[in-house]
Formats: C-alpha cells, sequence, structure tokens
C-alpha cells in the first residue's frame, strides 16, 4: 500500500483532501473540496494498482477502470451519488463523487442492538423500497451493472431520509460474453456474498447475486445480526436462523421473502427486484411458498448435477476446499498439539 494522501494535498489541481473517511485493502475515501466550485464536498474514491504487476496488465487494469468509471459517471438516479470525474495519478486512479452527509445503516442497527430494540419493520421496508429502486435502476443498464457489495455500511441514510447507495468498489457490467470487470478485485463482505460469487473474476455473477446481498442486508437491519456466512450455510443449513426467532415481530411474508433472496443457489431466488418487491409487499403472489402455520424451510434444495456450469464448479471447489481444510486439522494439526 501507497502512504496514505494527507490533508491539505491537491489532486488534479482541483480537489483538496480534507481527510480520509474509509480505508479498504486496495485504497482509502476520502472527503475533499472542490475548489473550482466553491462550496462544494465531494468523496474520492482512491484506487491503487499493484506496482509489481507486470505493464502490460497494469494498463488493462487502468484501462479497464477507465471504462468502468465512464459508464459509472453516466448514471443519474436519486439514491445513488453522481461520478463527476475521474483521473490517474502515478500508481493511483481516483473516481470523485458528491459527499453524501448522514450516518450509514450499519452504524443505525449497532445503535438499535446497544439499545436493546429492534428497528421498525416499516422504516427498514421504506429503506429497502429506495435500495431497490437504485438496484432495479442499475440492473436495466445497457450493459446491466450488479453492485456486488451491498451491506448496510455501503447505505447511508441522509437527513432528509433519503437512502444513498454509496460504494461501487465492486460493481460488474454484465458484458455480453460474460467476461467480468471489476474496479476493485475482491469478493464482498463474507456475511452478504453468495456462493456464487467465491469464484472471484472467474465466478459467475448476476443481478440475482445483488438479490442474495439485498435479502442479507434485510435480514441485519430487522434481526440486528448479520446471517450466517453462505460458505457455513452450504454445510451446515442450521447455522441460518429464521429472522422470526430473533425478531418476532418481523411479518412472516417478510420473514419469506428474506430467506427467498437468500437461496444458495441462485436459480432457487426471485429471478429479478420486481419479483422480490412484490413478495415483500404481500404474503400473496409472487412468493408463492409457504402457507400460515407451516415451516419455514431455510435451506432450499441445492442442485448438483453433472459438473456442467461455472457455478457448479465454483461451488464444488468451495466445498473441496472447506473439507480438506477439516481433514488437515483433524488429522495433521491435531495430533502435533496433543
Amino acid at each position: 500500500m501507497l502512504p496514505p494522501l494527507q490533508a491539505g494535498e491537491i489532486l488534479r489541481q482541483r480537489y483538496q483532501i480534507i481527510h480520509p473517511i474509509g480505508q479498504g485493502g486496495m485504497g482509502s475515501v476520502y472527503q475533499a473540496h472542490d475548489l473550482r466550485l466553491e462550496g462544494r464536498l465531494c468523496a474520492i474514491k482512491e484506487v491503487q494498482l499493484d506496482p509489481s504487476l507486470p505493464p502490460r496488465l497494469h494498463q488493462q487494469a487502468r484501462e479497464q477502470f477507465y471504462r468502468e468509471a465512464s459508464i459509472l459517471a453516466r448514471l443519474d438516479h436519486p439514491n445513488l451519488p453522481k461520478v463527476s470525474d475521474y483521473f490517474s495519478e502515478g500508481d493511483r486512479d481516483y473516481l470523485v463523487m458528491d459527499f453524501v452527509p448522514g450516518r450509514d445503516l450499519r452504524e443505525i442497527v449497532n445503535e438499535a442492538r446497544q439499545n436493546g430494540r429492534f428497528l421498525p419493520e416499516a422504516e427498514v421496508l421504506g429503506w429497502a423500497k429506495q435500495l431497490m429502486a437504485a438496484l432495479e435502476y442499475l440492473h436495466r443498464q445497457d450493459p446491466p451493472i450488479v453492485h456486488r457489495d451491498l451491506k448496510p455500511s455501503n447505505l447511508k441514510l441522509t437527513p432528509n431520509g433519503l437512502l444513498k447507495l454509496v460504494d461501487f468498489g465492486l460493481v460488474k457490467l454484465l458484458a455480453p460474453d460474460e467476461r467480468t470487470v471489476t474496479i476493485v478485485q475482491g469478493l464482498g463482505t463474507m456475511f452478504y456474498t453468495p456462493l456464487e460469487q467465491y469464484g472471484a473474476d472467474t465466478g459467475v455473477t448476476d443481478v440475482r447475486t445483488d438479490l442474495y446481498s439485498f435479502g442479507a442486508t434485510l435480514y441485519h437491519l430487522l434481526t440486528n445480526e448479520p446471517p450466517a456466512e453462505a460458505k457455513q450455510r452450504f454445510l451446515r443449513p442450521e447455522t441460518l436462523k429464521p429472522p422470526r426467532a430473533l425478531n418476532p415481530a418481523i411479518s412472516p411474508h417478510v420473514e419469506k421473502a428474506i430467506l427467498w433472496a437468500m437461496a444458495l443457489h441462485p436459480d432457487e431466488r426471485p429471478p429479478d427486484i420486481a419479483t422480490l418487491r412484490e413478495a415483500l409487499r404481500s404474503d400473496t403472489g409472487a412468493l408463492n411458498a409457504l402457507r400460515e402455520g407451516e415451516t419455514i424451510v431455510v435451506q432450499p434444495t441445492i442442485r448438483l448435477p453433472a459438473l456442467n456450469s461455472r457455478f457448479d464448479r465454483a461451488l464444488a471447489l468451495v466445498v473441496a476446499g472447506l473439507l480438506g481444510l477439516a481433514f488437515l486439522v483433524t488429522f495433521v494439526i491435531a495430533p502435533t498439539i496433543r
């Protein structure tokens, strides 16, 4: 990692750094003054390129960044921050966005938990409605855009109640040849990441990937706990507790919709945001799931035919890796400790 930018530094003779507001494995996010537009605050996302990359790969990574940044700059939606500029300096690429004031939903749900209460379902569903509008807008782009890193800390609530999806760190463009293009390589955050995303750039992710992360985010906001991660659920389905077991005030149809969105296999999830929106609105119609009084199926059936798809191969690799680790701990490491 290169040293962080210091307060007062000026980028591109225009953006004066105030202070960092976030940091990740491949860069930071800074609040800055726009010296050209007096009084305007912006957020600058920094992406550091690996200096050890061969020149050819370094150039490809930079071209990839510009390709995606140019598409993000064309987006215009009330629940997304506006991307206004992008540029490079040295081994760092920068994406300039509107600064969004307010608190993120991780702070808000943590505060509720510390105070021994749950966030009201109606309030959470109001935020969910805004998030679904943003996702639907992204998924309808040409090519469609999949966010791949939905989580409470990436959702900011402004003082006037507007929800903003503030981070495009793992955005993927669904090109016709299904190539994955990412500004920042990574898997997302484990509690909100579906199994198919563990293939990184070789994983088969589509709009249903965002539906899983949306469901996991909603689970956390309504129960005060993040859900069990997908890899753990694959081996031990019982690790995912039904939301109403943690918060009985959750409506049965909302619980069903969340669990539907969080199905491990993409084919078991709603096909799109519109279908999920209908499921959250009512316990009839689109969900067509369990009747009142029946047991909620937390773990849907996962179809694993012959490994003839990239998803199935990626899934098999995940399972093989976990089983291999268990073998190593049980039969190699444990005897040496005794």
